[in-house]
């Protein structure tokens, strides 16, 4: 049996867009929320609100990542030998290749530019970076968790792939609900229910959720209003949820695995799906659009070899950027570390052999 070829589908595409980009802004979020965490109070500061926007509502781009591989893999007639012959190298040799290049990158700016990645220059120091990079805990690499918990996705999706190539959408729809209990009281209210749910709870969800979304039929779902409303109330719930549980001390975030975070990735999800539905047809949209689908696809192409290296020139630009205003600060970060991940990628994958193992599709 062979895995067939689908066409490539232009909402996936600006979904994984999307997704890192959600990436990025998440991590710019981290080094950035200290200049405004002490404005939280009764009425918190416009820049503690925007500052919390960005690390709440942007936090779906793993769980984009993780229903897009439901939603392009499962479902389909491949065996497990082909299926993880085909993903596992994929992932495999940009983690091994980006792990030892950013890791000299990382040793030779401590070295010789005070970076402070690494502080002494032994060669147990310097072991121990690069098993420190691999293993998402050395500066710049914290991000690699990504690595390990897609790896162990992959590993069970040949056993969910069988369950619904031979189930209809009636029986996803009874583990996503069962799913939907774990994601509020586990990751959401923190009770252990004693009805152990451990086999539903995600990441294997997402990828159960995306392949759902994708087939499913039902009206109220593919209704692109609805979609929007579910964006909108969960966005709102999660505000008032991390400023109901933030301090001036800490700004709290929501798990990414929490019931609003999961009904506003089905959200963004869906609204992508069904976003032709609003028929919009304005002259401006139609002079952007060539631009804006190239930029989709070369994000796309790239998300993933863009994940592993952006940690890299987020630590370097929080070095050396001076701070001056919140909006300023973010904006800047952002738009140089999607520019620099991008030109970077897009330079390797004209060097033969290098383009293989960069993290591009």
């Amino acid at each position: 049996m062979s895995v067939t070829k689908s066409k490539r589908i232009f909402y996936f595409d600006a979904l994984r867009a999307l997704a890192i980009i959600c990436v990025i802004v998440v991590h710019v979020y981290a080094v950035t929320r200290v200049h405004v965490m002490a404005e939280y109070g009764s009425i918190p500061s416009l820049g503690w609100i925007f500052s919390q926007a960005l690390g709440n509502c942007f936090r779906i781009g793993v769980d984009l990542f993780l229903m897009l591989a439901g939603a392009l893999s499962l479902g389909r007639v491949w065996s497990i030998r082909e299926f993880l012959a085909k993903r596992i190298p994929r992932i495999v040799a940009p983690f091994i290749f980006w792990g030892l290049i950013l890791s000299a990158v990382g040793i030779s700016l401590s070295y010789y530019f005070g970076f402070k990645f690494i502080t002494s220059f032994d060669a147990y120091s310097i072991l121990k970076f690069i098993y420190g990079a691999f293993m998402s805990t050395s500066p710049g690499f914290t991000p690699y968790w990504f690595f390990w918990m897609i790896l162990g996705t992959y590993l069970i999706m040949p056993i969910f792939n069988k369950w619904l190539a031979n189930s209809d959408l009636y029986e996803a729809e009874y583990f996503l609900v069962i799913w939907l209990v774990t994601c509020l009281f586990d990751f959401t209210l923190g009770v252990n229910l004693p009805i152990k749910l451990s086999y539903f709870t995600s990441p294997i969800g997402l990828v159960v959720l995306g392949y759902y979304l994708r087939h499913t039929e039902r009206k109220i779902l593919n209704n692109p209003y609805f979609d929007l409303c579910l964006i909108i109330l969960s966005a709102v719930a999660m505000l008032v949820i991390a400023w109901y549980l933030s301090s001036p001390n800490e700004m709290y975030t929501l798990d990414r695995y929490s019931l609003p975070m999961a009904i506003e990735v089905m959200g963004v999800f869906l609204l992508f799906k069904n976003f032709n539905k609003f028929n919009l047809n304005f002259d401006v949209i139609k002079l952007i659009e060539n631009l804006f689908r190239k930029l989709v696809a070369y994000l796309a192409r790239y998300s993933y070899g863009i994940y592993l290296i952006q940690g890299m020139f987020l630590c370097i630009y929080a070095k050396i950027l001076p701070y001056q205003n919140l909006y300023g600060h973010v904006i800047i970060m952002f738009i140089l570390i999607v520019a620099s991940s991008l030109i970077t990628m897009h330079i390797l994958s004209y060097i033969p052999y290098v383009k293989n193992v960069i993290g591009a599709k």
